[in-house]
């Protein structure tokens, strides 16, 4: 409710689309490599810690990467700039 009184948009993603986004595979179990590709993406001195941690980075990386982000960053930052 807070996102929607701030105009924010929510989006959801699937395990397997968070896991395509980070390793480039979605299926299997892929946590460790998961935390691996985090820490390279983040250039992270260690895997984020607790395992729960890893996941919300990864999610937050794939909304990156999510069709539409330069985009909405784009116009957010014409609006800042203005």
């Amino acid at each position: 409710m807070a996102c929607a009184e701030c105009d924010l948009e929510v989006l959801e993603f699937s395990p397997s689309q968070i896991k395509l986004a980070v390793v480039g595979t979605g299926s299997g179990r892929e946590g460790p490599r998961v935390q691996y590709m985090v820490r390279q993406l983040l250039a992270l001195e260690d895997v984020p810690r607790p395992d729960h941690a890893a996941d919300a980075l990864a999610a937050a990386i794939c909304y990156t990467t999510h069709e539409g982000f330069a985009r909405r960053t784009g116009a957010a930052c014409m609006a800042y700039d203005a």
